[in-house]
């Protein structure tokens, strides 16, 4: 089992910032993947940005890229998600996730990020 914990989210004007962080516990030697995902109201929940262990390679949603970067502690067992240049279309429930070996997904309780105009 793996259990994950965010923080970070709030409230930020168009063009500020924000950052993210999701602590992981547990079996996290076996996570294959650690990801952000958002939901917004009336939408479905979709990929922002993902890594994976092994390499470090990462993927961003395009409507991101260029302004949001994930990022592992591997000490502190944290990823994390730096948000510049917020738009009000990235209000939304933000929702860590994990890929971990054989026993699939877990999720985090979700962070909320509103971005006003």
């Amino acid at each position: 089992q793996v259990q994950l914990v965010e923080s970070g989210g709030g409230l930020v004007q168009a063009g500020g910032s924000l950052r993210l962080s999701c602590a992981a516990s547990g079996s996290i030697f076996s996570i294959n993947i650690m990801g952000w995902y958002r939901q917004a109201p009336g939408k479905q929940r979709e990929l922002v940005a993902a890594t994976i262990t092994s390499g470090g390679s990462t993927n961003y949603a395009d409507s991101v890229k260029g302004r949001f970067t994930i990022s592992r502690d591997n000490a502190k067992n944290t990823v994390y998600l730096q948000m510049n240049s917020l738009k009000p279309e990235d209000t939304a429930v933000y929702y860590c996730n994990a890929v971990v070996r054989v026993l699939g997904d877990f999720w985090g309780q979700g962070t909320q990020v509103t971005v006003s105009s």
